[in-house]
């Protein structure tokens, strides 16, 4: 594109001053409102923003117009100790475990049942591990789908950028049709409605669905040791320092398993 006017000399190394400080990457720096001290900086004063991708209970589920779960209710803690209010964001998870969503400045943390991969690390930094997962296996009740040989011929669900959807990949042989979806919610309701034979997911999500829907049942677990992380933008020590505490002294003094216990039933298998 040509440019037809010229700017003065001032004007135009004003705006070119503008202009890099508009372009500087947020990797290192916030570009945050609010300090709420020791450091920490967050994208709006008084609160902090928690990037997550609805609905994956119960980590994160909408009900009666409000949005709660277990990853929720872990990150109050943390918005407590920083006195602001927590605010979710509910966006595509894609953005999330890309890291744009931080680049961004959508959000101060995501906490999206997120599994911490060598892949994710790369272009966000994670909290110390607070959940310990695995694959499973879900179908309509009596079917006797348990490995991927057994679903030769059948189609095979996964949620779009997940864990769950890169060892289907890497695990179903050729035979087996693989069908994307964006959301938990929509892979599980073609499981229900037998549009897909069987589908893939982290465990946790999945008893819990079958807990409400007894027509559906989890017929293996594949021991992938998964651990998930909050997210944090690259460089954000601080924060996520905090959240890094906050999650160390829940563990100790007994609300970590409050917590669990509020949305899993029971207390978390000490290691």
């Amino acid at each position: 594109m040509s440019v037809r006017t010229a700017l003065p000399v001032t004007a135009a190394a004003a705006a070119v001053a503008l202009l890099l400080t508009g372009c500087t990457s947020t990797k290192s720096e916030g570009g945050a409102a609010g300090d709420k001290g020791g450091g920490v900086r967050l994208v709006t004063e008084g609160v902090l923003k928690t990037c997550t991708h609805l609905p994956y209970p119960p980590f994160q589920s909408k009900k009666d117009g409000e949005v709660v779960g277990f990853d929720v209710d872990l990150i109050d803690l943390v918005a407590a100790e920083l006195d602001v209010k927590q605010e979710i964001v509910n966006t595509p998870f894609e953005g999330i475990e890309t890291g744009q969503d931080f680049n961004t400045n959508k959000c101060d943390l995501a906490a999206a049942g997120m599994t911490i991969t060598p892949e994710r690390d790369k272009v966000m930094d994670f909290s110390v591990p607070y959940f310990d997962a695995t694959q499973a296996l879900i179908t309509r009740k009596g079917k006797k789908y348990k490995t991927f040989e057994d679903l030769k011929g059948k189609k095979f669900g996964y949620q779009k950028a997940t864990t769950g959807g890169e060892y289907a990949k890497k695990n179903a042989p050729k035979s087996v049709e693989l069908v994307e979806f964006e959301d938990v919610g929509l892979l599980l309701a073609a499981v229900k409605s037998g549009q897909v034979a069987a589908g893939i997911n982290d465990n946790g999500v999945l008893y819990d669905y079958v807990k409400q829907n007894p027509d559906t049942q989890v017929t293996a677990e594949f021991d992938t040791g998964e651990q998930y992380g909050i997210g944090f933008r690259t460089g954000n020590d601080a924060l996520r320092k905090k959240v890094d505490g906050i999650i160390e002294a829940a563990k100790k003094d007994g609300r970590y398993d409050e917590i669990y216990k509020k949305w899993f039933g029971t207390a978390p298998k000490s290691k």
